[in-house]
């Protein structure tokens, strides 16, 4: 059973946008919202070079990395074909307008992760 964390209600993170949540000494995690008001969670780099995926455009169930547009799946965290290489996903769920993660998985996934090479996510501790 899972221990679930409040991030923050659906309305709060931009409709084709992205919130970002820090985690102590980790790169933080980028939830999105699409159009159709679905929540996805993603480790806030690009597979690519590091980018900042919180600062890409969002467009369906994808998101182009602000660096070099490589296009990433909302849901898994890969990149589309001819790109190769995937981001850590993490679990969310939506209830009552509310948006949470797994707080376990905030706590231990991706904890080696190197911080994005450009943006405001660019800090040891992002």
């Amino acid at each position: 059973m899972s221990d679930w964390k409040t991030i923050c209600r659906v309305e709060d993170i931009p409709v084709l946008g992205a919130r970002r949540v820090l985690r102590a000494n980790a790169v933080a995690v980028a939830v999105f919202r699409n159009s159709e008001d679905k929540v996805f969670a993603l480790l806030d780099r690009c597979p690519h070079k590091g980018g900042p995926l919180s600062q890409g455009i969002v467009f369906g169930e994808s998101v182009a990395c602000p660096l070099h547009n490589w296009t990433i799946g909302l849901a898994d965290g890969c990149a589309k074909a001819p790109d190769e290489g995937c981001t850590p996903a993490f679990a969310c769920k939506v209830e009552g307008g509310e948006v949470f993660l797994d707080a376990a998985e905030l706590a231990s996934k991706a904890l080696d992760a190197v911080a994005p090479v450009a943006g405001p996510c660019s800090k040891a501790t992002a």
